[in-house]
C-alpha cells in the first residue's frame, strides 16, 4: 500500500471514529436528559400522592373523631 493511500485510510478510519463519538456524546445527552425528566415526573407524582394521602389521613381523622363512641354491648337484654 502506498504511503498517500495508508494516510488517507487512517484518515478516513479517525474521521469514522469521530463521528461516532459525536454520535455517542448526543445520545448520551438525550439520555440524561429523558432520565431528568422522568426523575422529574415521578418527584411530582409522589408529591401528588402524598397530598391526598395525607388529605385522606386527615378526613378520617375526622370522621372519626366525630363519630360516637359505642361500647359493644346491645341494648335490650
Amino acid at each position: 500500500m502506498s504511503k498517500n493511500a495508508k494516510q488517507t485510510t487512517q484518515q478516513a478510519e479517525a474521521e469514522s471514529k469521530f463521528k461516532r463519538k459525536q454520535g455517542q456524546a448526543r445520545e448520551a445527552t438525550k439520555a440524561m436528559a429523558d432520565y431528568e425528566i422522568a426523575q422529574t415526573a415521578t418527584r411530582e407524582k409522589t408529591a401528588r400522592l402524598k397530598k391526598l394521602r395525607e388529605a385522606k389521613e386527615a378526613a378520617d381523622a375526622k370522621a372519626a373523631a366525630e363519630k360516637p363512641e359505642t361500647t359493644g354491648k346491645k341494648k335490650g337484654k
